[in-house]
């Protein structure tokens, strides 16, 4: 641990890093306020954003190389939503004070047909995604009951519209709740890829292309379970994970070195 979190981000989903600056970009879950707050790695609040779109249920940040922010605003825990959308900031508004205009990228995903599905098929959340090559890659989170660790891969351009979101691949890795995916993040220099979970993060290498399951893949387990919600890469050895407060527990900014 390397921070303990303000009040403000007790129930903090999304980190993210930009480039050219030591700011760590932060945004609390749905139901909270508009705003992402930046923050030095001591966890003071530098700097809040009001972004002018309501905060229906955000789940994670991204960010390109021009250093643009996407918000992720595609939780979906009954899976019955028509308004998935991910909100993109301009990197020239992350120094303004006023209100925030943002573009919005909105979704549906090729293979729901039904809102909400069946209980066996509820494969439509969603917590993780990230900017790679100029298309947006999400990462669902399952709510099937024995099958808690599949995640689905679908791809979208980032650009504003409507967009069907394309199946790319799917992977599982274990079947309790504490396998949800809930953050993903790709290094800058596209070689390493990240899923985080409550009890562990997943690092995948050597895969080709946009085909990211299909790389070596090593796994860290975490010496506690807490709701961990958020991973980005600070650089290619490092990555920040943050986790919500939640019964006395968690609300901190930790570091990890890659091996």
């Amino acid at each position: 641990m390397i921070a303990d979190l303000p009040k403000a981000l007790h129930e903090v989903s999304g980190t993210e890093t930009v480039p050219n600056s030591d700011v760590i970009w932060m945004l609390n879950d749905g139901g909270n306020a508009s705003k992402i707050y930046g923050l030095n790695r001591k966890g003071a609040i530098v700097k809040t954003l009001k972004i002018n779109a309501k905060n229906r249920d955000w789940e994670d940040l991204t960010a390109d190389k021009a250093g643009n922010l996407y918000i992720g605003d595609f939780g979906n825990n009954i899976n019955d939503r028509k308004n998935l959308s991910i909100l993109k900031v301009n990197a020239n508004a992350l120094k303004s004070s006023k209100k925030i205009d943002v573009e919005r990228i909105s979704f549906t995903y090729s293979n729901q047909k039904k809102f909400p599905p069946k209980k066996k098929k509820l494969y439509f959340d969603c917590e993780a995604f990230f900017y790679y090559n100029d298309s947006l890659y999400l990462f669902t989170k399952s709510r099937v009951k024995n099958d808690f660790g599949k995640t689905h891969l679908y791809k979208i351009p980032a650009k504003k519209g409507n967009h069907i979101a394309e199946l790319v691949s799917t992977f599982s890795f274990c079947d309790d709740l504490h396998c949800w995916v809930t953050s993903a993040d790709i290094s800058d220099d596209g070689k390493q890829m990240v899923l985080l979970t409550q009890k562990s993060f997943l690092v995948f290498t050597d895969f080709k292309s946009d085909d990211f399951f299909s790389g070596t893949l090593k796994t860290y387990d975490f010496k506690n379970i807490s709701q961990k919600e958020s991973i980005c890469f600070k650089d290619k050895n490092t990555i920040y994970i943050t986790d919500e407060k939640a019964h006395g527990d968690g609300g901190n900014l930790y570091e990890f070195k890659l091996e």
